[in-house]
């Protein structure tokens, strides 16, 4: 059966985890940070990353990891959900790192690139829109066109007519913390240092996780795979990092409900807490109520991951297909329950918001996973 429980190790990693974001990366250093349009706290990523080991957990020890598991990876996200912390861990932990493992680590480029990612000096990002979901990689190497073309699918744009390069990739989550691009192209899967692509700030919903174009025009790279090998392994990147963000999903839905909570209990109206009148407490309660469903649906998500289990891809659709829709509901509550100051700049309720609204079409939108479900069971919709 599924353990959904966490374990002692867990429990200890998700401590060290939140005591470091408490004392480097709390609200208002985010506020602070957003403002100057950098929202990457210094020095953070070398904590979390290099001197704490989140970064190598899921590398073998033997490549230079440690050899954990996507549980244990899935207790950081939910610390790094709650804080909503700028830090590219799910995009270079999480979807480069797997991408990765899915390919020959024995020796050579991959093993390189995977023992700098686990040691947190080299940040990895597979250049493909933050939207992409798993089972979409096989549109990711676009087909050679005119100069200038379009694909008009969020696929990348081949600007290079026949040159089988690819153009730009628009929507690229944390490109402009990356060292490395994983650039899918037509004959496989490429590593493009970051210095040999140009990077264009986007402007993004959610402040906390820049997105950038990403044009490799003319920038050669090292080739890691096949194009048959590649397909797998960005499946694989993305299966993992859409079963991942559940978690992510998960903390940030918690931390508002927590955050509500308080607010409640604090503020008085007509002589009580505004927590103790029905109309709210049944709000909180029903939020509380999928909360607890969506930890069930999030660690049974990353329990088939680390297991391997057949039935991931399916239970990584259930977790996004319901995840996502509370921590929208969360973040909604937590800013209308918090009154006037939920809607102000100095409160980081809205925050949680626009991170709960971007990560709710990131990976896959709920619609796109619940027609996986759905072609998953052989149940096809109603035509």
């Amino acid at each position: 059966m599924t353990d959904l429980l966490y374990s002692e190790t867990e429990d200890d990693l998700r401590a060290a985890v939140r005591s470091l974001l408490a004392d480097r990366a709390d609200a208002q250093t985010l506020l602070g940070r957003i403002e100057t349009g950098v929202p990457y706290v210094p020095g953070l990523w070398k904590s979390l990353a290099g001197d704490m080991g989140a970064a190598g957990l899921l590398v073998p020890e033997k490549l230079g990891g440690q050899g954990a598991s996507h549980r244990e990876a899935a207790v950081v996200l939910e610390e790094l959900g709650r804080a909503v912390t700028p830090a590219p861990y799910l995009t270079s932990a999480v979807v480069a790192t797997e991408t990765l493992l899915a390919l020959d680590a024995e020796g050579g480029p991959v093993a390189e690139l995977l023992a700098g990612l686990a040691s947190g000096r080299t940040v990895a990002v597979l250049a493909v829109p933050l939207s992409t979901a798993p089972g979409a990689e096989r549109g990711l190497a676009a087909a050679p066109q005119e100069h200038g073309g379009g694909t008009g699918s969020g696929a990348p744009e081949t600007r290079e007519g026949g040159s089988g390069r690819p153009g730009t990739v628009t929507g690229v989550a944390d490109a402009l913390a990356a060292d490395v691009f994983l650039v899918s192209r037509a004959d496989g899967l490429y590593a493009v240092p970051a210095g040999d692509a140009v990077v264009v700030p986007q402007t993004p919903l959610d402040l906390t996780r820049p997105l950038a174009a990403v044009t490799t025009d003319g920038a050669v790279g090292t080739l890691l795979a096949d194009a048959e090998t590649a397909g797998a392994a960005i499946r694989r990147g993305l299966l993992s990092g859409a079963g991942l963000l559940a978690s992510e999903q998960l903390g940030l839905a918690e931390w508002c409900l927590e955050e509500t909570v308080r607010h409640t209990r604090e503020r008085y109206q007509f002589n009580r807490p505004v927590g103790s009148f029905q109309a709210l407490k049944h709000r909180m309660a029903q939020l509380w109520l999928e909360i607890v469903n969506a930890r069930a649906a999030a660690r049974a998500a990353a329990d088939a991951l680390a297991t391997g289990s057949p039935e991931a891809p399916l239970t990584v659709a259930v977790a996004q297909a319901y995840c996502s829709k509370v921590a929208v509901h969360a973040a909604e509550e937590c800013v209308q329950l918090h009154g006037g100051i939920g809607m102000t700049w100095e409160h980081p309720a809205h925050l949680a918001l626009k991170r709960a609204k971007s990560d709710q079409v990131a990976l896959g939108s709920a619609g796109r996973h619940q027609d996986a479900i759905a072609a998953l069971v052989d149940l096809p919709a109603p035509a």
